[in-house]
């Protein structure tokens, strides 16, 4: 595994706890820390209903803000000192049909600001800021509209770290994939190039050149449809001419979870540590190809 995986994203406790940042070092994975605290409801956000079925359904049914801004620079001192280069911070966002109103500005505009706080928090602390906009799909959201709501929310993210200060060279971004929500009749019939197509354009759109790379999460996606989607993006990019968008955008890769250690958890939970050494094996490599633009 420790060919295909050059880092690994640890909760606080057990990277303090248990000390694992020096073993991890030592075999050559770059040791990490989940820096954002747990959701709450956005307050008064029930003043902008969105609506489902003719039915008014407040905001904070489905918006959130993340919690843990507080004292956070000490948190990622002791990290740091524990053996953490990098940390990541979780926003969710919203997404259906215009109709819906979701996201809500004041949502975009919160989840911008927090990340921009906790990015310039993580430089001061001496870590590597990986901004996470997790923009769900459990609804009926197009494509385009998933691409739309993508683009405005990365774009807010970074005016808002330019405006914190934030190194944008010294920093990364891990985004969802643009895609069709659960309930959209389209998303039966969506293929990894349409999916790769709206990803290039948003990032072309929305993240600056000065960010040195771009790092997708898998956010609840099966582990075969997750590395498809990443081949194809960078099957796309590689095959784009000299000089175009595409072309020029940086390193794409992932930085999944359940699409990597879904299969070997299960296999965990029933005892068998052979097989879940060997799925963990397998998917680690197949995303390793899927970096690439290739399938495995």
């Amino acid at each position: 595994m420790i060919d295909y995986i050059s880092g690994v994203i640890l909760y606080s406790e057990t990277l303090l706890d248990f000390k694992l940042g020096p073993i991890l070092s030592n075999k050559g994975i770059i040791p990490g820390v989940r820096a954002n605290g747990e959701l709450t409801p956005i307050p008064l956000s029930s003043s902008e209903p969105r609506i489902t079925s003719n039915t008014p359904i407040p905001l904070s049914s489905s918006e959130f803000r993340v919690q843990g801004l507080d004292n956070l620079l000490e948190s990622l001192q002791r990290a740091r000192a524990a053996g953490a280069r990098f940390s990541k911070w979780r926003v969710p966002i919203a997404c259906a049909s215009p109709a819906s109103g979701l996201p809500s500005r004041l949502s975009l505009e919160i989840q911008a600001e927090t990340l921009a706080q906790y990015a310039a928090i993580s430089q001061e602390a001496g870590l590597v800021p990986i901004v996470e906009p997790d923009v769900e799909f459990s609804a009926d959201a197009d494509l385009v509209r998933s691409a739309e709501v993508h683009e405005r929310a990365i774009g807010m993210i970074y005016e808002r770290m330019k405006v914190h200060g934030v190194l944008l060279e010294g920093s990364l971004i891990k985004p969802s994939f643009p895609q069709p929500g659960l309930n959209h009749t389209s998303r039966a019939n969506v293929t990894p190039e349409d999916i790769a197509l709206a990803t290039a354009t948003v990032l072309t759109r929305s993240v600056p050149a000065a960010v040195p790379g771009v790092l997708f999460l898998s956010g609840g996606l099966a582990p075969i449809t997750a590395t498809k989607y990443l081949a194809a993006l960078n099957a796309l990019v590689k095959a784009s001419p000299p000089g175009s968008a595409f072309s020029r955008l940086p390193p794409l890769t992932f930085s999944f979870g359940r699409a990597i250690q879904g299969d070997a958890m299960k296999d965990w939970a029933k005892g068998d540590e052979a097989a879940a050494k060997a799925a963990l094996g397998k998917w680690s490599k197949a995303c390793w190809h899927a970096a690439k633009g290739e399938v495995m």
